[in-house]
């Protein structure tokens, strides 16, 4: 006898996308209509009242979300911005009268003056006859571009003094002492970037303003030490007109369109990104040290009476 061949299935007729679309619509109002689902949507509009249960929130910070000390302290520790800001600080060490808010209007000014400077470079183009043009056609047609300038070059000014004011104050106070050395070298880094933003900036203009203070100022530079060609120990390093530290900064042995370029690239691009850099740095250390320093603590009456009376007591007991 011949085996018996097994039986072939049935071929399925194809199914249209317009069925396919209407079972999968069924199947979804099906869903709706379970128990489990409904509940799904109420929690889901449960937690949406509380953005810090929405998946977009739990996908920005990468922390367990239980409402305990523990996942709230992870919140912050993974978070730079939280972090910045301390848990617990000294009520006297953020006294205005300690601190006068230097530092703090200081990276204010930073922000103002990052902010004008980008819209500025919408009407300035670094190159020669040009960009004193641009200068005339900032103050004289566009709308508030007068105010625009004014905030930008004052600006600078007073970042400038807040500086230095904010480093006096941290003498004053000595709070470049131990543990805070490295955060006191930063400050003198970004003291001395301000200060070169603020030289730099003045050439921009192309006036006679720029061309002699950026003159005045590269014929200073190049009597440093070591690094310019009049400056002690220059020659014997081997620094002429056209490879020292003057030379660099102007990219050439006169005040002309490729200072006015290199300018333009140190002020608007390079300093800027160091200066952000060294700033996250400088808040991150003042964190880490310890927060704002500040003078031994002042106790309030009611301390003091309650710390008398303790002493009072032990004396006693003695």
């Amino acid at each position: 006898m011949e085996p018996e061949k097994p039986e072939q299935p049935e071929p399925k007729t194809p199914v249209g996308l317009a069925t396919r679309v209407r079972e999968g619509m069924k199947e979804d109002l099906e869903a709706i209509k379970t128990k489990a689902n409904k509940d799904n949507v109420k929690a889901e509009i449960e937690n949406l009242k509380d953005p810090t249960k929405t998946q977009l929130y739990k996908s920005i910070f990468r922390v367990k979300h239980e409402p305990t000390p523990r996942s709230r302290s992870l919140g912050v520790l993974t978070n730079v911005f939280l972090h910045l800001h301390p848990a617990k600080i000294n009520r006297d060490a953020v006294r205005f009268s300690y601190t006068w808010g230097m530092g703090g209007i200081t990276f204010y000014l930073f922000i103002v003056l990052t902010f004008t400077g980008i819209l500025l470079m919408f009407y300035y183009h670094p190159s020669k006859g040009q960009a004193y043009q641009d200068i005339l056609y900032l103050e004289n047609d566009v709308p508030f571009g007068k105010l625009l300038r004014n905030m930008h070059r004052w600006g600078a000014h007073l970042m400038v003094i807040t500086t230095w004011l904010h480093m006096f104050r941290v003498v004053l106070t000595g709070s470049y002492k131990t543990p805070r050395e490295f955060n006191w070298a930063v400050g003198v880094v970004l003291l001395t970037l301000t200060l070169l933003l603020s030289f730099t900036g003045y050439l921009l203009p192309d006036d006679q303003l720029g061309f002699w203070a950026v003159t005045v100022g590269t014929n200073m530079a190049k009597a440093s030490p070591m690094l310019g060609n009049e400056g002690p120990f220059g020659a014997q390093a081997g620094m002429t007109p056209y490879n020292d530290v003057r030379f660099a900064l102007l990219g050439g042995s006169i005040v002309d369109a490729n200072a006015l370029l290199r300018s333009y690239i140190w002020h608007c691009i390079a300093i800027p990104t160091i200066v952000s850099v060294l700033l996250a740095v400088h808040f991150w250390r003042v964190r880490k040290d310890g927060g704002i320093s500040g003078p031994a603590p002042v106790m309030l009456e009611s301390e003091m009476r309650a710390a008398g009376s303790r002493a009072v007591k032990g004396a006693a007991g003695k």
